[in-house]
């Protein structure tokens, strides 16, 4: 199951949720998920992989997306926003050291 954590992007300020775990979402409506999240380029891609293996790349990267989107945005100015419960939880899922 996916579980919500806060961030906050560094220079501007703006606050999202992000998600680690399984993602329910990514498992139903797949490429439009990164597509609807603003990630057109990811879209495209996950499109292509989807039509190239039939959809079994769907059924595999649900439980790989949301780990893959948490890192894009941490790598891109955001930072984990959460209690220390939750980001300690967070750093562990994600595999993030420190």
């Amino acid at each position: 199951m996916a579980t919500a954590v806060p961030i906050k992007h560094t220079d501007s300020g703006m606050m999202k949720t992000g998600l680690h775990g399984f993602s329910w979402t990514y498992l139903f409506f797949g490429w439009f998920v990164p597509l609807f999240r603003g990630e057109l380029g990811v879209a495209a891609l996950h499109l292509l992989f989807t039509f190239v293996t039939f959809g079994l790349w769907q059924l595999i990267f649900c439980f790989l997306y949301n780990k893959q989107y948490m890192t894009r945005m941490l790598t891109n100015g955001w930072v984990l926003a959460g209690n220390e419960d939750e980001n300690l939880k967070a750093r562990a899922a994600l595999e993030m050291s420190g």
